[in-house]
């Protein structure tokens, strides 16, 4: 029995956890630190996500995904996480943007863009702007009428797969004078006359991604509006509601990886001629870590299953966002510790995985965000 708690998967999640850790041990763990050291984009690692079916893991059947429940997606994300972060990060922008058109998507506009996706045609989500992260409510985009669509003027930034997504889902005011009921939501073609991009970050961590902004001053037609129109901001949170989830994952992933090469340094190196693992000092920092992420994947898990019953996700996502993501960030920092001097040098596992985590705790909502979202449902709840 592992000292870590996993998940009891059924049938159809443990074949395509099987898949992904065939192809996290033959292609994706080796090929890490090269991607971190060149900041590049694998396009291999792309390629045997979406010939294995695991990049439309999440797509229906009708449209030739998987159509796999969101139990497996976290486990395979969490999987391919573990062996790399990038190309963890890479999937779970995958789910990220196809979750809009799941919730909000047309028959066609599914068929279209979600088919897509399962062929490797990515589609990003793309919300954020100078000024407006953590309150969405700030973005200054517009869509204003024209002809028979809208002119989408702006520009977004730190957009998950930008420039290698060839779709995206914008989000840009409608009816500047409705606040938050003046949001809608938009499919923007990457090669349409008027889209830009010509700004890719320098990333921290996770360099084997592409981190982009997108500049907009582009026609759209009124069947490229997504959802109803002003309802726009309403699906960008019920989108982060499940992208939290699968940052969860993804958290307990890296952790994962910082807690099993900490505890294999720890039983291997030795000082004053024992292993460092019989010192206390080493063995219940890890204990304590084994502990948390046991009960990172323990909400996690449950916040998948949540999510697949249909149930309202928004607190126990946040909970499993906020809890995978800090109980990651200790794993990697006593990893750190773990290998001493060399885990402060490249190149180090222990280091990289240092740097992949930080993102964790920042995007798809913050820690102080998550947080917030919490302290307000138990403040509701205190006063019903």
């Amino acid at each position: 029995m592992a000292v870590v708690w996993g998940p009891e998967l059924d049938d159809d999640g443990l074949k395509w956890l099987d898949t992904a850790k065939d192809l996290a041990e033959r292609y994706f763990a080796p090929l890490a630190e090269e991607l971190d050291r060149e900041q590049r984009y694998p396009v291999e690692n792309v390629e045997h996500l979406v010939q294995s079916g695991l990049a439309g893991l999440f797509v229906p059947e009708r449209f030739r995904g998987a159509g796999a429940s969101f139990v497996t997606t976290c486990a395979v994300i969490e999987e391919v996480s573990r062996a790399c972060a990038s190309t963890g990060a890479i999937l779970t922008a995958y789910a990220l943007g196809g979750t809009p058109i799941l919730l909000a998507g047309t028959e066609e506009q599914q068929a279209r863009y979600l088919g897509g996706m399962a062929r490797g045609e990515a589609v990003s989500f793309a919300l954020t702007e100078v000024g407006a992260g953590s309150d969405a409510n700030a973005i200054k985009a517009t869509a204003e009428r024209d002809g028979d669509g809208y002119r989408i003027r702006g520009e977004k930034i730190y957009i998950g797969n930008g420039g290698a997504s060839q779709h995206y889902v914008v989000f840009a005011r409608t009816d500047p004078a409705a606040g938050p009921r003046g949001i809608s939501a938009f499919f923007v073609d990457r090669d349409a006359a008027g889209v830009e991009i010509d700004r890719y970050e320098d990333k921290m961590g996770i360099r084997g991604t592409k981190t982009s902004n997108l500049k907009l001053d582009t026609h759209v037609t009124d069947a490229d509006m997504l959802g109803e129109p002003g309802r726009g901001l309403r699906l960008a949170l019920n989108t982060l509601n499940a992208g939290r989830i699968s940052v969860a994952a993804q958290s307990t992933g890296v952790g994962l990886a910082g807690y099993q090469v900490a505890a294999r340094e720890a039983a291997r190196r030795q000082t004053f001629g024992r292993p460092i693992i019989d010192n206390q000092g080493v063995s219940f920092p890890l204990a304590d870590v084994a502990t948390e992420l046991s009960a990172a994947r323990l909400l996690t898990y449950s916040a998948a299953e949540t999510y697949d019953r249909s149930g309202d996700v928004s607190v126990i996502g946040a909970m499993a966002k906020l809890y995978a993501s800090e109980a990651a960030h200790h794993a990697v920092d006593v990893a750190v510790q773990v290998y001493g001097g060399d885990g402060y040098c490249k190149p180090n596992v222990a280091e990289r995985l240092y740097r992949d985590q930080r993102i964790l705790q920042i995007y798809e909502g913050t820690s102080e965000i998550q947080r917030l979202v919490i302290g307000r449902a138990l403040a509701k709840e205190a006063l019903a």
